[in-house]
C-alpha cells in the first residue's frame, strides 16, 4: 500500500512556521495499474504534531474487467509529543503510532522522533526509531522500525518545487512469492521490509491562481514488500489538492 508522509516535524518548530494542512491526492500507478487516493493532514500544536493519512486503491473489478469500487484501504496515524521545546532536547519527539490495512494486519509502534532544519525551515528531516507490534501470526526477529523522512522546498531554485518523501525498513520475517503475491508458487521468505516513496511535486496552480493545485510524480522503491519477491520500482503520476 502506498505510504505517502508529509516533512513531519519537531512540536513547536513547525507550529511556529507551519499551519495545519490537509491534502487529497490521486495518482495512477503504473506499476499495478490502478488508481489510488489519499487524503492526508498534518496538524503541529503546543504539545507536538499529529500526522495522518488514508489510501484507497480502486481496483475492484466487474466480471467485464470494469473498476466497480475500492479494492483496498489502509491507514496510518502517529502522535509526536513535546513539552520540552525550550530546552537542549527541543528536536526529540517521542512518538506513538497505528496503522492498518483492511483485512491484513494491523501494528503499534512506539519510539522517537529526531528532527532537524535549515535555518528557514525550507528543508526538514526526521529520524525515527520506533519499536512495532504485529498481528497474530506475524513474526519478526528484530521488531524494530527505521523511519526517514524529508522535505525540501523550492529545489534547485526552482520557485513551488518540492522535493519529499519517506524510507522505512523493519525487521519481520515475510514469505515472497512470484511476480503475483497471490500466486502458490513460494520463492523464498526474507527478515527484513523496505519500501521508500520519493515524491516531487510543481505548484503549478501558482500560475494561474490556483495556488491549491500541484502536479507531481511518486516512485515506490520496495524490497519483499506487500508478498513481492526482491526489489520493486513503480513510478505513479498524480495531482495533490491543498485544502
Amino acid at each position: 500500500m502506498k505510504k505517502i508522509i508529509a516533512a513531519a516535524a519537531a512540536a513547536l518548530a513547525l507550529a511556529q512556521v507551519a499551519g495545519a494542512q490537509t491534502n487529497l491526492q490521486t495518482f495512477y500507478d503504473f506499476g499495478r495499474n490502478h488508481f489510488t487516493t489519499t487524503l492526508e493532514g498534518f496538524y503541529g500544536d503546543n504539545w507536538g504534531n499529529t500526522f495522518f493519512f488514508i489510501d484507497y486503491d480502486y481496483n475492484q473489478k466487474d466480471s467485464d474487467g470494469v473498476n466497480q469500487a475500492p479494492s483496498g484501504s489502509y491507514m496510518e496515524i502517529a502522535r509526536c509529543l513535546n513539552f520540552w521545546g525550550d530546552t537542549a532536547l527541543a528536536p526529540l519527539s517521542l512518538q506513538v503510532e497505528y496503522n492498518g490495512l483492511v483485512g491484513v494486519n494491523q501494528n503499534f509502534l512506539f519510539g522517537v522522533d529526531y528532527f532537524l532544519h535549515s535555518d528557514d525551515f525550507a528543508n526538514t528531516f526526521n529520524f525515527k526509531l520506533l519499536y512495532k507490534t504485529f498481528s497474530k501470526g506475524v513474526e519478526s526477529g528484530l521488531p524494530l522500525q527505521f523511519t526517514f523522512v524529508w522535505g525540501m522546498q523550492n529545489l534547485f531554485g526552482v520557485d513551488g518545487l518540492r522535493f519529499s518523501g519517506f524510507a522505512d525498513v523493519w525487521g519481520e520475517k515475510v514469505a515472497a512469492f512470484a511476480e503475483d503475491p497471490t500466486s502458490d508458487k513460494f520463492l523464498k521468505e526474507a527478515g527484513f521490509v523496505f519500501i521508500s516513496e520519493p515524491q516531487i511535486w510543481y505548484n503549478v496552480g501558482k500560475l494561474f491562481g490556483c495556488d491549491n493545485l500541484h502536479v507531481g510524480t511518486e516512485i515506490e522503491l520496495s524490497c519483499n514488500f506487500a508478498g513481492y519477491d526482491g526489489f520493486k520500482v513503480r513510478p505513479c503520476l498524480g495531482t495533490k489538492w491543498i485544502f
